[in-house]
C-alpha cells in the first residue's frame, strides 16, 4: 500500500482528509497556500510542505487534488510548475474534485502513457464529516487501480461507491448535485411563498418533516434559518455550486438530453449570487428569493 501521499488543495474540505491521512499513519506533503492556518495546522501534525505541484508529485506515491473545478486541475496537471512529467509508472493522481468528465478522461489518457492511473473520486458531504473522516466519494477508476487506493479513502471516507471506468464518478456526482442543488432551489421558493401567502413557516417545516418532502437538505438549510436565523447549515458555496450546475448542463447538452431541469436550478443560482449573495452559502438562495420579490420572511 502506498504510504506517502501529496495533497493539493487543504481548504475546507482538505484540510479534514489531510488531518485524518496523517492519523492513520500516511506520510503527507500538502503545497503551499495562501491561507497559512489549514497549512500550519497540519505541519503541526507531522505533515510537510512543497513549494509546487510539480514538487508535491515528486515526493509522492499518490497524489491527492481536492481543487475546485476543472480549470483548477488543469493547472496544477498541465501549467507552469505542473505535475504531469513527475508522475512515472505506479503512480496514482487520486482527484477528488468536482470535475468535469472529459477533463477526466484527457488526464487519464496522459497519465497512462507514463504508466501512472487516475482515479475520479468526488465527495459528498460537508466539511463537518471531512474532519470526522466521514465523507462519501463516488469513484470512476479501473477497479484494480482503486482497490489500490481504497485504503487512502478509507482513511476519510465512510462510504466509497464503485461507479464504473475514469470518468464515472464525475459524471455520477454533477447529477448528483442536480438533486441536492435542485431541492434548495425548490425550498427557497417554498419558503418565500409561505411568508408571501401567510402560511406559518414553524409549522409548515414540521409538516415537511414529517412526510415525503423532507430531505437532508431541508434539515440542513431550514431549521437554521427558522432558529437562528441563519442561512449557513449547508456548507456549500453558490459559486461553487453554480458551477457544478454548468458542468452538468453542459455534459447533458453533449449527450444530448432533454433536460429542463438543469438550467432552471442554474438560473435560480445566479440569481442569488447576482442578488447581493455572491460570497454566500446555498441557504441564501432563501434570502435571494426573499430579496428578488420584495418579500419579508420573518416580519
Amino acid at each position: 500500500m502506498a504510504k506517502k501521499i501529496g495533497f493539493i488543495g487543504v481548504g475546507m474540505m482538505g484540510h479534514g482528509m489531510a488531518k485524518n491521512l496523517l492519523a492513520k499513519g500516511f506520510d503527507v506533503t500538502v503545497m503551499a497556500h495562501k491561507n497559512r492556518k489549514p497549512i500550519e495546522d497540519l505541519l503541526e501534525k507531522g505533515g510537510k510542505e512543497a513549494q509546487t505541484p510539480r514538487q508535491v508529485a515528486e515526493q509522492s506515491e499518490v497524489v491527492i487534488l481536492c481543487v475546485t473545478g476543472a480549470s483548477q486541475v488543469e493547472q496544477v496537471v498541465y501549467g507552469g510548475e505542473g505535475m504531469l512529467d513527475a508522475f512515472g509508472p505506479g503512480m496514482i493522481l487520486l482527484d477528488c474534485s468536482t470535475s468535469e468528465p472529459a477533463m477526466c478522461e484527457r488526464v487519464a489518457k496522459d497519465l497512462g502513457e507514463r504508466g501512472a492511473s487516475y482515479i475520479d473520486a468526488p465527495l459528498a458531504r460537508t466539511p463537518v464529516e471531512a474532519e470526522a473522516g466521514r465523507l462519501n466519494t463516488m469513484v470512476g477508476a479501473d477497479e484494480k487501480v482503486l482497490a489500490q487506493a481504497r485504503p487512502i479513502l478509507e482513511a476519510f471516507c465512510e462510504n466509497i461507491f464503485y461507479m464504473g471506468p475514469v470518468g464515472a464518478g464525475a459524471r455520477t456526482k454533477l447529477i448528483y448535485n442536480l438533486i441536492t442543488m435542485g431541492h434548495a432551489a425548490l425550498i427557497s421558493e417554498a419558503l418565500c411563498a409561505c411568508a408571501a401567502t401567510g402560511v406559518d413557516l414553524n409549522r409548515f417545516a414540521k409538516v415537511v418533516g414529517g412526510g415525503a418532502a423532507n430531505s437532508g437538505i431541508f434539515q440542513m438549510i431550514v431549521p437554521k434559518i427558522l432558529d437562528q436565523n441563519d442561512y449557513s447549515g449547508l456548507k456549500f458555496s453558490l459559486v461553487n455550486a453554480a458551477k457544478d450546475l454548468r458542468y452538468y448542463n453542459r455534459m447533458a447538452s453533449e449527450v444530448p438530453l432533454s433536460a429542463n431541469m438543469g438550467p432552471a436550478v442554474l438560473n435560480a443560482l445566479v440569481q442569488a449570487i447576482n442578488t447581493g449573495f455572491s460570497s454566500g452559502m446555498v441557504g441564501d438562495m432563501v434570502a435571494a428569493q426573499c430579496k428578488a420579490n420584495g418579500v419579508e420572511l420573518r416580519k
